[in-house]
């Protein structure tokens, strides 16, 4: 077998490994920014549409 041959099947292997992990991880990091997204999401309610000073916190010591 012609070595330019082989050198050029494991290259090819190795291509697709890299290929395989990038995939992986981009994976990973989209699952992760969704997990986020839908923690932020179902957090506290919406406050963006209220007043001035509506629905903040509320000194009850004096």
């Amino acid at each position: 077998m012609d070595m330019a041959l082989v050198a050029s099947a494991l290259a090819m292997k190795q291509a697709g490994t890299q290929q395989q992990i990038a995939t992986s991880l981009i994976k990973q990091n989209a699952d992760m920014e969704r997990s986020t997204v839908l923690t932020l999401l179902e957090g506290a309610p919406s406050q963006a549409n209220l007043g001035t000073g509506v629905g903040g916190k509320v000194d009850v010591t004096a």
